[in-house]
């Protein structure tokens, strides 16, 4: 094993493929990379939104479950990809949509990234300074919330931990996840003992069921809040498996550290607040506060303190992905360097979110449907090209630009793309003022409020239009394929 393998060496691999002779493991290996990024008492929450659609106990149970498994499972067909080939998920997808061309779906993919660190980092901090107020109660406000001093100085103290992290790379990562989701898990487990009891088992049939579409709206919003926003970087982290490690065992591990953990806790969530209707309101402004004001102190502490570490343990594994998509867009900067930039757009983010957008849940949701409509047709394009991509034996040449084995553009997965977007933007509802502004514009008056365009339904017909377009233009019509494919299709 190289040096680059060592959790005490900082990692040197960035957008090239990942040489045979630093590839190690098993894909059982993925199992604690993404179970402890989501064991967090954060997917309880997630439970009480999707409950909070008008669902009964056993439709949001279901919808949340089938939702996380369908788009889990997406997550870990991708990350077949960099197996074979060693390269990161948004550098493989240079294979559908060209060397320049593939900038552009990138784009996306690293504001994406970039979004969910600062989704997830703003959980950390406000968990943090929560925590400070409790143990230093001069540092909180009249009101009883933290002070802005508060807020700044575990602000700094987050992005300065997470982006140390991020810098060391892959070693350390894989090193440290490990560690952190016995430690996420054992806790979790031990909340669970003071959680239990406050859930009102003899209401959990009271609630009336809602129809098929509201039903598919679950099934959507699930998808969006965890599957759908691993797409883009899925593979970052198989590419280190050894060339011939099995897609099913790929695909398995990968969908099961995601979906399982996120599946049980969404279960608690929406027993949880079927009798505690009121807990919507509070998990929409200070989603994981919500949920530990019923802890006694003495856990609570180091509770809150595992939870901080599993959302940092989050954010490093993100902002590293998200240098990678900087690096994969053609950036002239060191990995070290890309993720220093990472942190001042994040500290951007974490302003807007914490001290301007009125509500978490509102910018939360909104977020999630505009950037899955994006990435997941983005997605579904990349998964219909890997057809073309296992005949072409996974050639990392084309992966580079015209002349060095690969194409400059493919017009046939940007056209699809784009019309992809259009569709899904033009079909989605946004409850955050700001991003309401991009959305809904293909809906007829009045139509902003029905179940298709509030449950973003328009999400799948986006992602089924842009792979159905492209298989279409490139299987049917044969249109922008080499010559090589022509001879061996």
């Amino acid at each position: 094993m190289s040096d680059n393998t060592s959790s005490n060496a900082i990692e040197v691999n960035g957008v090239n493929p990942v040489p045979d002779n630093e590839r190690y493991g098993t894909a059982a290996g993925l199992f604690p990379i993404w179970f402890s990024w989501n064991i967090s008492i954060f997917g309880i929450t997630l439970g009480i939104y999707v409950l909070g659609l008008g669902l009964s106990v056993w439709q949001a149970m279901l919808a949340g479950v089938l939702g996380y498994f369908l788009s889990c499972s997406l997550v870990g067909v991708l990350a077949v990809g960099s197996v074979r080939t060693g390269l990161p998920t948004l550098v493989q997808s240079r294979f559908a949509f060209g060397y320049h061309g593939n900038k552009i779906p990138t784009f996306f993919g690293y504001f994406a990234s970039l979004a969910w660190q600062v989704i997830m980092l703003s959980m950390a901090v406000t968990t943090l300074a929560d925590l400070a107020i409790h143990l230093i109660p001069s540092l909180a406000k009249a009101d009883g919330y933290p002070s802005v001093a508060c807020l700044v100085g575990s602000f700094i103290v987050i992005i300065a931990l997470t982006m140390s992290g991020a810098v060391w790379g892959y070693p350390l990562i894989l090193k440290i996840e490990k560690v952190i989701a016995w430690v996420t898990g054992i806790f979790t487990l031990i909340y669970l003992f003071f959680f239990i009891p406050q859930i009102d088992f003899s209401v959990l049939d009271d609630r009336p069921s809602a129809g098929f579409a509201e039903f598919l709206g679950g099934v959507v919003l699930a998808m969006t809040m965890v599957g759908l926003g691993f797409l883009n970087y899925g593979g970052d982290y198989s590419r280190y498996l050894p060339r011939h490690t099995k897609a099913g065992g790929v695909i398995f591990w990968t969908m099961s550290g995601i979906a399982v953990p996120v599946s049980f806790l969404l279960i608690l969530g929406v027993m949880l607040s079927a009798g505690n209707p009121e807990l919507l309101e509070k998990a929409s402004v200070k989603p994981l506060a919500a949920l530990t004001g019923i802890l006694p102190f003495w856990f609570y502490v180091p509770f809150s303190i595992v939870i901080i570490v599993s959302l940092i343990s989050a954010g490093m594994t993100g902002v590293y992905s998200s240098g990678l998509a900087l690096l994969a867009m053609g950036a002239p900067l060191s990995r070290a360097v890309s993720t220093g930039l990472n942190a001042q757009i994040i500290a951007l983010g974490l302003s807007y979110l914490l001290f301007i957008s009125d509500s978490f849940l509102m910018t939360f949701q909104s977020f999630l449907a505009v950037i899955s409509v994006i990435m997941g047709s983005w997605g579904a394009i990349q998964m219909v090209d890997f057809i073309r991509q296992k005949r072409l034996c996974w050639d990392v040449r084309m992966a580079f630009d015209y002349g060095e084995g690969g194409r400059s553009y493919r017009w046939t997965a940007l056209f699809s793309l784009a019309v992809a977007t259009f569709i899904g933007l033009g079909t989605i509802t946004s409850s955050d003022p700001y991003i309401a502004h991009i959305v809904s514009f293909l809906l007829p008056d009045g139509a902003e409020t029905s179940v298709f365009a509030t449950a973003n339904i328009g999400l799948v017909v986006a992602m089924l239009v842009g792979s159905f377009l492209y298989a279409f233009l490139t299987f049917i019509c044969r249109c922008d394929v080499p010559p090589v494919l022509n001879k061996k299709a």
